[in-house]
């Protein structure tokens, strides 16, 4: 794992300002840039007056000093102590080694003008009104992307294709300054989502290249395949309005709100933000959130679990909000469910509540794996990435655990059962993994003691995992109302325990069950979607962003008719036409009219790796979903 200057010492940096340093740099020093970034690592920083320094060698510090938003958001605000400067490779190397900053969160002052100013509940207006009306009017109707919008999506296409023809080691610093040159002129053509996903593919591209602990392969692929579908599409002039997203969720007055807080999420980002974010459910069953999230480590996540925060006059400790509620008046609320925090807010507590009466106790109403289905089968448009994302309730009973997972089966309704309720008949058997797994927070610690007691019911909170069959992360859990084998939690606790932060004791469980530990523990054979030959082409595609075009080419090579035989003998002969169509066109080059073999066509290859890519997307998810099947698609399970 490569270390890197500490990103919390180290500000933000605006695309655009990233992109011209690299853009000013004499080519001959293209090729040394990536070393020297290299070379930074471990590198002391230190703090001036106003900013922070990087020592880069002999008379040649780069000192930068962020504007009043804590991001380097004009080029001037970056400077070397060397002759060569402002075009120097040692500044041009600090502004690449440095954070990307979210234009949304530091505007540039030159362009967001005097309309930047924050709303009254702290959002930023988008940097034009122009582009901001435009975004809204296009909302209901399906109008052609503009001249400019395409010209930007064709820019973007064509950066993100060279990316995924090279491969992640060839990705360096000059290729990611052209994506976010790329992302700096859809932000202009008022393209949000194309923005977004080209930002997220340049930060996916350094975490995997820096080996950054908890970055996964399948996230950059899952980024990289929305970068170059919305970038193709409206490139070619698609005018579905989804694929333009939305430039802000502003939040809007919702009057009077009775909120009652379900449990608390420790948020530990790979951008370098931390801090925790309080689930919660109003009384007309809307789904909502406070949170505070700032620039931090883990340490940050850690030490919110009683950190107090403003909304408007009021101060809200997050501990007391997760197991309480509150009568807010004057509160804004934006479209995906976050509540505003201007500074007309008024707010009063109301009495704790627990999670089997009033409006919490609707998370528990329907059977965990119709929720489910219901989950899986839906999709946000304009907002992929939260697709899924929604707390689901439900009640399970421990049986034994695999790893760090816990495996747990869905109790009956309540309606159907006595107090002891027995699991249902042929139902899935669930994972619970870690929500995160990182050791200043207490999911491992609580999943390891909930899976010590075979046949504890527990009634849990958590959010779907969408890559794995029948899998869940839990946030928190309780006991099942009504249950003697259940959880004995402390009083102050409300019947509710944050796997986050609060940490289950050997006291808070029922005494073991002789019974229940002489059985034997059950242990899962492998899933839908692992048991299946579709592995092949995930491999194959996830290899085509590691390795780039030629390591595909390789692999194909070696493969064979074994690549898509075991699809097709498995009925998979869809993902045995894409994948044997990405490995051909890996391979394919033209000849000029002479006879000289030409370059390949990266188009070509995106347009087939997106058809791959995008198939296994939906054969998984479809696995998944079956996964989930009470009627008999349920995982086997072994003694």
């Amino acid at each position: 794992m490569t270390d890197r200057p500490p990103t919390d010492l180290l500000p933000p940096v605006l695309p655009e300002v990233a992109a011209a340093a690299v853009a000013a740099l004499p080519p001959r020093l293209h090729k040394r840039l990536d070393a020297t970034v290299e070379r930074l690592a471990g590198v002391p920083v230190g703090r001036v007056d106003g900013g922070v320094s990087v020592d880069c060698g002999a008379e040649a510090l780069v000192t930068l000093t962020p504007g009043p938003t804590g991001a380097v958001t004009e080029g001037h605000q970056a400077r070397c102590s060397c002759l060569l400067a402002p075009r120097c490779l040692h500044r041009t190397a600090v502004l690449v080694a440095c954070p990307v900053a979210d234009p949304a969160t530091h505007p540039d002052p030159a362009s967001a003008g005097a309309s930047s100013a924050p709303d009254s509940d702290g959002a930023k207006p988008s940097r034009t009104g122009r582009t901001e009306r435009s975004a809204a009017g296009r909302a209901g109707q399906n109008t052609a992307p503009t001249k400019a919008q395409r010209a930007a999506a064709g820019a973007l296409w064509r950066a993100a294709s060279a990316v995924l023809a090279a491969g992640v080691p060839a990705a360096g610093a000059v290729p990611q300054a052209e994506l976010l040159r790329a992302a700096h002129s859809a932000r202009l053509a008022g393209l949000p989502r194309a923005e977004s996903a080209a930002l997220r593919a340049v930060r996916g591209l350094r975490a995997h290249r820096e080996r950054q602990a908890g970055h996964r392969l399948a996230e950059l692929v899952e980024v990289l395949h929305d970068l170059l579908y919305v970038a193709g599409r409206l490139a070619a002039g698609d005018p579905d309005p989804a694929l333009v997203g939305i430039l802000r969720r502003a939040y809007q007055p919702d009057g009077t709100l009775e909120v009652y807080g379900v449990c608390r999420e420790p948020v530990i980002s790979a951008n370098g933000y931390a801090g925790v974010v309080t689930h919660l459910v109003a009384a007309d069953g809307r789904r909502l959130s406070f949170g505070d999230v700032k620039p931090g480590g883990p340490e940050r996540a850690r030490d919110c679990a009683r950190a107090v925060t403003e909304m408007g006059a009021v101060a809200v400790n997050h501990a007391v909000l997760a197991r309480g509620g509150l009568r807010i008046t004057g509160t804004t609320v934006s479209p995906d469910g976050r509540l505003g925090a201007g500074k007309g807010v008024r707010a009063s507590p109301l009495i704790e509540t627990d999670w089997a009466t009033g409006p919490l106790a609707e998370l528990f109403a329907r059977p965990l794996a119709e929720v489910v289905t219901a989950q899986l089968a839906a999709d946000d448009p304009e907002d992929p990435i939260r697709a899924g994302t929604a707390l689901v309730g439900g009640d399970l009973m421990v049986v034994g655990a695999v790893g760090d997972q816990v495996l747990a089966r869905e109790l009956a309704p309540a309606t159907d059962a006595g107090p002891e309720r027995a699991p249902v008949p042929d139902g899935p058997v669930i994972r619970l993994a870690p929500a995160d797994s990182h050791p200043m927070l207490a999911h491992v610690a609580n999943l390891r003691r909930l899976a010590s007691r075979p046949g504890l019911r527990i009634r849990v909170v958590g959010r779907l995992d969408p890559d794995r069959a029948s899998t869940l992360r839990p946030l928190a859990v309780g006991p099942v109302p009504g249950a003697a084998t259940t959880l004995r939690l402390p009083t102050d606790w409300h019947g509710r325990a944050d796997l986050g932060y609060d940490e289950i004791q050997g006291n808070h469980l029922p005494p073991r069950d002789p019974a229940a530990m002489t059985e034997p523990v059950l242990a899962l054979d492998a899933d839908a979607v692992a048991e299946s030959p579709l592995w092949r082409v995930r491999r194959l595609v996830e290899l085509a962003v590691s390795g780039g075009r030629r390591a595909v080419v390789e692999a194909a090579r070696g493969e064979g008719t074994g690549l898509t035989g075991p699809l097709r003998r498995a009925g998979f002969t869809t993902a045995a036409t894409v994948a044997s169509a990405l490995a051909d066109e890996s391979d394919r080059r033209g000849r000029d009219a002479f006879g000289r073999r030409t370059d390949p066509d990266p188009d070509r290859y995106a347009w087939a790796w997106l058809a791959t890519t995008a198939h296994l997307a939906a054969t998984e998810r479809e696995l998944i979903r079956s996964s989930w099947d009470c009627r008999g698609s349920a995982p086997a399970v072994r003694p």
